[in-house]
Formats: structure tokens, sequence, C-alpha cells
């Protein structure tokens, strides 16, 4: 595995934040990063293959680490890690070991603390834990429903949340999920870590992916201590509102929302197509709804976050992508 290279912030990783994420939620809005992709491709990086970003895990670590520098110094509170598409199944066909996949993971969240040294406050990383739609990389997470039982899932998704858990991120995303029998094989996996967490499910309209009315979906986290926020990310724009209503009705938890940008994969050709929707100034709207944690997904990148900062009153500042 190659060596972590020194870092464009501060060199070392950052010390742990002076609160938990929770105690921050109460006390206010908390502005997460944007997409880990996009600004990888804005670097130079070339993600056509399986492993998508995680693959820069091994080939690429300063990479990812100057992603992430480039959204903190944009103003973002919550790094997210490289690792939503990592599985050491995904690994092994990549030739690496158990103890080397599980060192990637390691890896993930070091790259992130590292990175949160490059400014002087609280920064929080967030471990993905990507869906097994993720892992698959034929888009099978915006459509849901495997074919797997819940406990089949619980099998897939343990070693990853132990291997991360022992990494000892801030918080465990649970992010991009499709539907109902995912999230709840997450929840238990991730109950067994003893970290906090957020459920975040990718929805379209009222329903998740998978078809289920956002009620429902919403309905497992009520009363779940261990959750600190819940929501919805990867998604359009437009449905924002909408998820945030109902996940804070429902939950009585801060929610979570990043949406992409509002253009629209086109799987066929393998390109972005349409104009981006995202627009900085409804953040507003999402805080009145009921948003805690709020910022964007794919193809949103440190100019917007530093928007996003600005709005908030984080002290972001615009930012050009980072050249690799």
């Amino acid at each position: 595995m190659s060596p972590v290279h020194d870092s464009p912030g501060s060199g070392r990783p950052a010390g742990p934040p002076s609160r938990s994420l929770a105690g921050a939620l109460d006390a206010g809005t908390v502005l997460l990063d944007g997409g880990l992709s996009n600004q990888l491709e804005a670097q130079g990086c070339d993600l056509s293959d399986a492993l998508w970003s995680a693959r820069l895990l091994s080939d690429g670590p300063e990479q990812i680490e100057a992603a992430h520098t480039a959204y903190v110094r944009a103003g973002a509170q919550v790094l997210i890690t490289a690792s939503y598409q990592a599985s050491f199944e995904g690994f092994r066909r990549h030739g690496f070991g158990r103890a080397e996949a599980a060192g990637l993971f390691a890896r993930s969240v070091e790259l992130a603390r590292r990175a949160a040294g490059a400014v002087e406050r609280d920064v929080w990383v967030a471990a993905s834990v990507g869906p097994y739609g993720a892992v698959t990389a034929d888009g099978a997470e915006y459509r849901g429903r495997y074919g797997l039982t819940v406990r089949e899932l619980e099998r897939f998704h343990r070693p990853r949340i132990e291997a991360l858990a022992a990494a000892g991120p801030d918080v465990l995303a649970l992010e991009t999920v499709p539907d109902l029998d995912e999230a709840q094989a997450l929840l238990r996996v991730a109950g067994e870590s003893g970290l906090p967490v957020w459920l975040s499910y990718t929805v379209a309209g009222d329903r998740t992916r998978a078809g289920q009315r956002l009620e429902e979906a919403f309905s497992l986290v009520r009363g779940n201590e261990q959750v600190v926020a819940a929501g919805a990310n990867c998604f359009d724009p437009d449905d924002v509102v909408g998820a945030v209503r109902v996940s804070a009705e429902v939950t009585g938890k801060p929610v979570v929302v990043y949406p992409n940008s509002g253009e629209r994969w086109d799987a066929k050709g393998r390109t972005w197509a349409g104009g981006a929707t995202f627009d900085p100034g409804q953040v507003r709207a999402w805080q009145d709804t009921g948003a805690r944690l709020v910022g964007g997904c794919c193809r949103v990148g440190p100019p917007v976050i530093a928007e996003l900062a600005a709005l908030l009153g984080k002290g972001g500042r615009t930012t050009e992508p980072v050249e690799g």
C-alpha cells in the first residue's frame, strides 16, 4: 500500500473536534462538503474504474486529500470520506488482501482528518457507508430492491462498517440508501459500532427510489438515539423541501440534506445532461423546514459550498478547483 503523501493542508491529522456533531446540530446549522468525485475529476483524476473514487485510496491518496482540503477551505465543517464505493469484495477483485483492504478503509478516515488540519476550527469526519448498489457500480442504488434479504445485506455491510469504525471517525454516514430493507440492515449493523450515525435516503418526489413512502422510511429512526440526523441526499434539488419536511415531522430529529446539482446522469452516454438547478439561496427555506446538516452531492463543488458558507455565516470563500 502506497504511503500517504504530505498534506496540502497541515501535513498531519487534525485533532478531534471539541464537541460532538450532535451537540453542534443542537446549536445550529452545520455545513457539509460537496461531491467528492466531481472535485477529483476537476483535479484531473480518472474515475472510470469500478472502484470509482475508492481506487485513489491506493493509487492517489494525495488527490483525495487535496479534494477534501478544497472543501474545508471553502467552509465545509464535515468531510465525507472516500469510502462510498469501497468494499472488501471490490478491493479483492483489484488484488488487495483483507488486511490491505482494511488499511484502505482506515486511510479514507485518515486523509479526511489530515485535510481538516488545513483550518483552525472544528471539522467532523463522516465515514461514508454507501449502499450495496454503489458497489455493484451499475446504478442499482437508484433502483433499490436488489433481491437480497435484510440478513444478507447485514452480512455485506458488517465488515465495511467495522473497518471504518475502527479508524475512529466522528460519525457514520449511511448515505444514498434506496429502500427500507437496506436502511434496516445498515442501522442494525451500525448499532453494533456505538458511533453516532446519520441516515440519508436517495429519493424521488415523496418516495424512496424503491417506491416506499417517505413517512414509512423515516419511521425507522424514530426514537433511535444513535441517529443524530435523518434525511436525503443524491437527489433533485426540487425535492428538497418536501423530503426535509417529512423527515422533520416523522423523526423529530435534525434533518440532513445534500442534493445533486440538478443535472441528470445519462448512464448510456456516461455523461451529465441538462443544466444545474442547485440554488444556494434556497438554504434558508431548507432551514425553515428543519434542515440542520446541509451541503451538496454530485456535481456540487467547492465554489457552491463557499456560497453556502457565506450565506450561513461560516466564513467560506470562493475557491477554484485544486489542480492535480
